[in-house]
């Protein structure tokens, strides 16, 4: 089952990081799931950020910056796999 756990508001192209707004917790090493009108790929948590400060999780209502292996856009939905 997918669960829902942010969206992307910024997106920066130059260095591949992508800034979301969560509404569920994430953890670098989960993986996780962005998909929108045009995008839909899986990746790893690998490197989340706040205020350039490395972070191995955040949680609802927190903004995190991390680097992504393929563009993404503005409102692209984040989900990540939650077991049953």
């Amino acid at each position: 089952m997918d669960i829902r756990v942010g969206k992307v508001t910024h997106y920066y192209n130059r260095v591949s990081v992508a800034v979301l707004e969560l509404t569920w917790e994430i953890k670098v090493g989960e993986t996780i799931h962005i998909f929108g009108r045009i995008t839909d790929f899986e990746q790893r948590v690998g490197s989340m950020e706040i205020e350039h400060q490395k972070i191995q999780s955040a949680g609802s209502g927190t903004e995190v910056a991390l680097e992504v292996r393929e563009p993404v856009r503005k409102c692209d939905i984040v989900f990540k796999y939650m077991k049953d």
